[in-house]
């Protein structure tokens, strides 16, 4: 129903609307994913400002990455009942207001269903902005807008938390969710001119209820379960309760979703081979994407003690190196056999993850820094690749529902790495934190020497002596909670560093097979067809 729209734009703005639909697609994505990851250095601040723990502070990344995994599946439904430009311009209201509560809220609790809110716009106009974009591009430079797709879709949540340590350190955290709101308006002001909107009287498809209910179940339950686990004890009747929910509702949502005649998620596109290991792959990357953003601010201002903005400055040159390889990579991806191209990023990405393994307290910025930029190099030639590989055999009117689906497997991934990541981390600290106490005893001579240099230096300050002991003791627990802290950190980037190399596996069968070509330029649907006519 768009095709018709998209003829008329192209016959109003000429071959530039390509340029004014990117530019518009670039900034809705930007603003929302921006906003996913900015929060992530304002993490430290919010727990001392509302004085709650790990467990509870880590739901404001989960809970927006959950529910735009959810609206993902939605986006199919909304384009054919409502278009294009109706669906993006309520999905950016809800967005914005989502970050006005969330810049306002007192608590946390208010501040969490800010965040869910967020997500529930974003997650609509991803998959959205990822079809408009594949249908006005020829075939033969498809690679290419899935470059300048990817520019939005990576590079903005590597940069959220350098934008976010600026505004922390120059204003507060308010105005971390505030930023997004004035770049939210341009954008619907622009989508209001070059979004293509809905055409013809067709009635609405029928939308399916059971199976929303179910995805919300069996994503909640899960998610929940998963944060509980290491809270209330991974053998607590509470915990078994919510996997049993959750392993239900997956496998009933899974049922329904192949027998409903108008489901949510299309699941015969993951019959078709490519497509299948290509969301595998995408799962893959999501979590590595948003597991690193929220991993290595944290880790630089808990362990090596940055400020909020030089630990977004750390994310600086992977940030620009992506952004100048984006496009090189979609441009490759239209030239080369785009397998050497996954394997290779999927490679980067797992290295600079292993290298990570070797952080410590003193592990100098730019070391840190070039860790990051190599496996942004790495992302920077999968994500096009990927994009273009995972639509490219599917028919047009299956394409909203293959790039809801592909984009779906990313923010699921994200979700769950996010929460792996949070409770990993609290469970390696606690072990370590277990481990090393238990190492200190009256016959240790290192713990001997440490309580008296530490002794040596109370009195230097000036401190009574009966309280030497006890304030020893205090620095002590200090030094080997940092100690236990920065170990876990360090089993945690090697979490990510296989889930990349387990990644290639499925990768391995995005090869093309021998005597299987590429779709042709010259045969196209009916919606890249208007592309290609003006291309």
């Amino acid at each position: 129903m768009q095709e018709a729209a998209i003829k008329v734009l192209f016959e109003r703005y000429g071959p530039k609307y390509r340029l004014f639909v990117t530019v518009t697609v670039i900034l809705g994505i930007v603003s929302m994913l921006l906003n996913a990851t900015m929060i992530n250095v304002a993490i430290p601040v919010i727990m001392g400002a509302f004085g709650v723990g790990q467990d509870t502070v880590h739901w404001l990344a989960t809970g927006y990455i959950a529910s735009m995994t959810v609206t993902m599946l939605l986006n199919d439904w909304f384009v054919r009942s409502f278009g294009m430009r109706t669906t993006y311009l309520c999905a950016m209201a809800i967005f914005a207001a989502g970050a006005i509560v969330g810049g306002l809220s007192n608590n946390i609790d208010v501040m969490i269903a800010a965040r869910v809110s967020q997500g529930l716009g974003a997650g609509l106009v991803q998959p959205l902005s990822m079809v408009l974009m594949y249908q006005i591009f020829p075939i033969h430079q498809r690679g290419r807008a899935m470059g300048l797709f990817g520019l939005g879709v990576v590079v903005a949540p590597t940069m959220g938390p350098t934008f976010g340590g600026i505004l922390l350190d120059a204003f507060n955290w308010h105005y971390v969710f505030f930023a997004s709101v004035p770049v939210a308006v341009v954008g619907s002001m622009l989508a209001w001119l070059f979004m293509p909107w809905r055409t013809g009287n067709d009635p609405k498809p029928p939308f399916d209820w059971t199976g929303l209910a179910l995805l919300v179940v069996f994503v909640c339950s899960m998610l929940v379960g998963l944060s509980s686990g290491q809270r209330e004890g991974w053998h607590a009747p509470i915990v078994a309760v919510y996997f049993s929910i959750f392993t239900t509702a997956f496998f009933a949502f899974l049922w329904w979703e192949w027998h409903t005649p108008e489901p949510i998620l299309q699941l015969r596109l993951f019959l078709n081979r490519q497509f299948a290991a290509a969301a595998v792959v995408r799962m893959a990357l999501g979590a590595g994407l948003y597991g690193t953003t929220y991993l290595i601010p944290l880790f630089v201002q808990t362990v090596q003690g940055y400020s909020p903005t030089r630990s977004g400055l750390l994310m600086v040159p992977a940030g620009l190196a992506m952004m100048l390889l984006m496009p090189v990579g979609g441009r490759l991806a239209d030239r080369l056999p785009r397998y050497w191209l996954i394997m290779g990023g999927l490679g980067a990405f797992a290295a600079s993850a292993m290298l990570m393994t070797g952080a410590h307290t003193d592990t100098p910025f730019w070391t840190f820094a070039f860790w990051l930029v190599l496996g942004r190099i790495g992302m920077a030639f999968v994500i096009p690749t990927i994009n273009v590989t995972s639509l490219q055999s599917l028919p047009n009117h299956l394409l909203s529902q293959g790039s809801g689906a592909v984009n779906f497997m990313r923010q699921l991934g994200g979700a769950m790495g996010v929460n792996l990541i949070a409770v990993a981390l609290e469970h390696r600290t606690a072990v370590f934190s277990q481990a090393l106490a238990g190492l200190q005893t009256p016959d240790n001579i290192l713990t001997q020497d440490l309580m008296y240099r530490l002794s040596g230096l109370l009195t230097q300050l000036g401190w009574p002596l009966d309280m030497h002991p006890i304030a020893a003791l205090q620095l002590l627990s200090t030094s080997l909670y940092a100690q236990a802290s920065m170990l876990a950190f360090r089993d945690v980037f090697l979490f990510l560093g296989l889930v990349f190399f387990f990644a290639m596996m499925p990768a391995i069968l995005l090869r093309e097979r021998s005597g299987e070509a590429r779709p042709s330029p010259l045969v196209d649907g009916k919606g890249s067809a208007v592309g290609q006519a003006r291309s």
